[in-house]
């Protein structure tokens, strides 16, 4: 399927004022424990509405600690985080997530694991005898979007794991929400599901832009589906470098084999090289 971008949204030019920016960090310091050492420190990034970003880095420098912040399920030790206009205070209801491990409830059917967040996560639990209905209907129109059509009554364990894959972020997107966050969520897929499910995101953002973190530790995949891409430092997780992906959009596979996204890749292995061999010394 290919994609259809929304005139409306294009590839960021520089990083966004204050006003333009969706999420804003602002020097921002977590520490975890008692102990004095950072697991992020002196963040500050801007990232507009709509945007697809990317972070990458080595393992522990501080990726996942990012989602977290971002989302308000951890703290920040200093500094400020603004997302949709407001400070960061506590869990965020705006927020979809997906991670490497699909996690579905192995006791119930697809359509029931995506309608899972509508049954049980207020202000959608209150109304959802009443709008069962509608709700149904849009987790459907998810999963038949995402090529799950005619599987919406099979449990998790007659899904291969593109399948499970594909359910889990129906289920992140099923409330409809501003934002989508994403931990390493194709990293335990082979390379061809994989890239499919590269095409099956990419549809979903530009058909319904939204804006999208994605952490993960492939180039290609960040090069292929990001606007921007973040490198972090090792721990403590600094921002070492922000990468513009300058490739027009939509974006076929055919692209991640011309030499313009091969130089990106590159480039993007070079920094994250030398942070290794800086984390090595």
């Amino acid at each position: 399927m290919a994609a259809v971008l929304d005139p409306t949204i294009a590839t960021p030019q520089g990083e966004p004022s204050h006003a333009d920016a969706f999420i804003e960090f602002q020097n921002v310091y977590l520490r975890y424990g008692q102990d004095d050492s950072f697991a992020v420190e002196d963040i500050s990034l801007k990232l507009r509405r709509h945007e697809f970003a990317a972070i990458v880095g080595p393992s522990g420098c501080g990726k996942s600690t990012f989602m977290k912040l971002t989302t308000g399920l951890k703290g920040a030790t200093q500094g400020t985080i603004i997302v949709d206009g407001r400070e960061v205070a506590g869990p965020l209801k705006i927020v979809g997530m997906a991670f490497q491990n699909a996690t579905l409830l192995p006791w119930r059917t697809t359509l029931d694991n995506v309608l899972l967040r509508l049954e049980i996560v207020e202000p959608y639990r209150s109304t959802f005898k009443q709008k069962k209905a509608e709700y149904v209907e849009r987790a459907r129109a998810l999963l038949k979007t995402v090529g799950l059509n005619g599987y919406e009554d099979k449990y998790p364990w007659q899904l291969s794991g593109g399948m499970q894959q594909r359910a889990s972020i129906c289920r992140a997107l099923v409330h409809q929400p501003k934002l989508l966050m994403l931990d390493e969520p194709f990293g335990a897929l082979d390379a061809f599901t994989r890239e499919e499910l590269w095409c099956v995101l990419r549809d979903l953002w530009a058909g319904n832009p939204f804006n999208v973190v994605l952490v993960t530790h492939d180039l290609r995949e960040a090069a292929f589906l990001a606007d921007t891409v973040y490198v972090m430092s090792k721990r403590p997780g600094r921002i070492l470098m922000r990468k513009e992906i300058d490739l027009p959009r939509p974006r076929d596979l055919e692209v991640t084999y011309t030499e313009p996204f091969s130089e990106i890749v590159h480039e993007l292995r070079e920094k994250i090289g030398a942070v290794r061999r800086m984390w090595a010394s």
